[in-house]
């Protein structure tokens, strides 16, 4: 069918890209199906409208951070109606929850690292529709404390306890249905800079997320490889769940490539991902 890519970020949360520049990295790139999946926000989905051509498929989409149970997770939600009032209410808790979070990074910052933040540093951040550790981290790479953002957030951020401003993964995975959307776990076995659930770690954790509610796994992932993407395979069909797949694209703050879904860069046709967007 044709080269996809449903997990792309854009500035309003964490990606560097605007709306306009996201749609030409993608059409650059030949990709003709593609979600935008903004962290706990959908600002910009009725912007980047502007964009699309006609030949192009656009699935609106987001991600939510959520606790499910036990297990820290991010849920896609695919086909949303993006102005659903239940979306749009989680997603102003969100906002309250993020805030928090942020204001005791902040303190974290200045009371363990004697880093205090300028004011146009602090108007930046407090200006993002989706403020995440990474916005701190550029700043700290900007600054020159920190080779790349990965390694400011190991140094500088990971030891700060911000207790949980997660969503509730249950309510998250109801609201994405409420909204008409179909709710993905992605990266299911581990994202950006974690380390991969083994088969005995994974498939207890995907009983239970089985339970709350997911409708599919995203087997295809930028950094998990071909044999990880084969036990997701497996996974999904044995409990007749949707496949989906994306390469967590953040622009520049990832070294991510647009269209990648495996370590090898293999191509994959959207044939396999079809039943999302049908």
């Amino acid at each position: 069918m044709a080269k996809f890519d449903l997990h792309l970020h854009s500035n309003n949360s964490d990606g560097s890209a605007n709306t306009e520049e996201l749609v030409k990295v993608v059409l650059d790139s030949d990709i003709k199906i593609f979600a935008l999946t903004d962290h706990d926000t959908v600002s910009g989905i009725e912007e980047i409208l502007n964009y699309i051509p006609k030949d192009i498929k656009f699935i609106k989409g987001v991600e939510l951070t959520c606790i499910a149970k036990d297990i820290k997770c991010h849920i896609l939600g695919y086909n949303i109606d993006y102005q659903n009032k239940d979306l749009l209410e989680l997603i102003e808790l969100g906002k309250k929850l993020r805030k928090e979070k942020l204001e005791t990074r902040i303190e974290y910052l200045k009371n363990k690292w004697n880093i205090q933040l300028t004011e146009d540093e602090l108007y930046w951040l407090y200006s993002r529709k989706s403020v995440v550790k990474t916005h701190i981290a550029n700043i700290l790479v900007n600054r020159g404390l920190a080779e790349n953002n990965i390694a400011a957030m190991k140094k500088y951020l990971d030891g700060c306890k911000t207790g949980n401003t997660r969503f509730d993964g249950e309510t998250a995975i109801q609201v994405i249905k409420k909204a008409g959307g179909i709710p993905v776990w992605a990266h299911p076995l581990g994202g950006e800079g974690e380390v991969h659930l083994t088969k005995e770690e994974f498939l207890p954790k995907l009983k239970t997320m089985i339970e709350c509610g997911i409708q599919g796994l995203e087997c295809y992932y930028s950094r998990y490889n071909l044999k990880e993407i084969e036990f997701l395979l497996n996974c999904a069909k044995e409990s007749n769940l949707l496949i989906s797949g994306g390469s967590d694209w953040h622009g520049t703050n990832k070294t991510v490539l647009i269209g990648q879904l495996n370590t090898e860069n293999i191509y994959i046709d959207s044939s396999y991902v079809a039943k999302l967007f049908k």
